[in-house]
C-alpha cells in the first residue's frame, strides 16, 4: 500500500494510464479485427480499405507505448502479405 503522498499520486497516475492504455488497445483491436473480418469475406477491396484504416490506429499504439513496434511491424506485414495474396487469388 502506498504512504507516501508521492506513490500514492504514483498509484492514482498507474490506474489513470490503465485505463487510457486499456481504451486504446481494445481499440487497435477492434481495427484488426475489422480487417479479419474483410479478409474472411474474400473482397480484396474491403480488406485494403480496412488495413489501410488500421494502419496509423496501429502505429499509434507504439508512439503512446501500448505495443512494440516490432510488434506491429509484423502484424502489419502479415496483414499485407494475407490482403495481396487474396487478390492473388481473385485473379488466378
Amino acid at each position: 500500500m502506498a504512504n507516501s503522498a508521492q506513490s500514492k499520486k504514483r498509484a492514482r497516475q498507474a490506474v489513470a494510464r490503465q485505463d487510457v492504455n486499456k481504451a486504446r488497445r481494445s481499440r487497435i483491436r477492434t481495427f484488426l479485427r475489422k480487417v479479419e473480418e474483410a479478409l474472411a469475406s474474400g473482397s480484396q477491396e474491403a480488406a485494403a480499405a480496412a488495413l489501410k484504416a488500421a494502419q496509423p490506429e496501429v502505429m499509434r499504439g507504439v508512439t503512446k507505448g501500448v505495443l512494440h513496434k516490432n510488434t506491429v511491424a509484423r502484424k502489419i506485414s502479415r496483414l499485407n502479405h494475407r490482403v495481396k495474396s487474396l487478390g492473388a487469388q481473385a485473379t488466378a
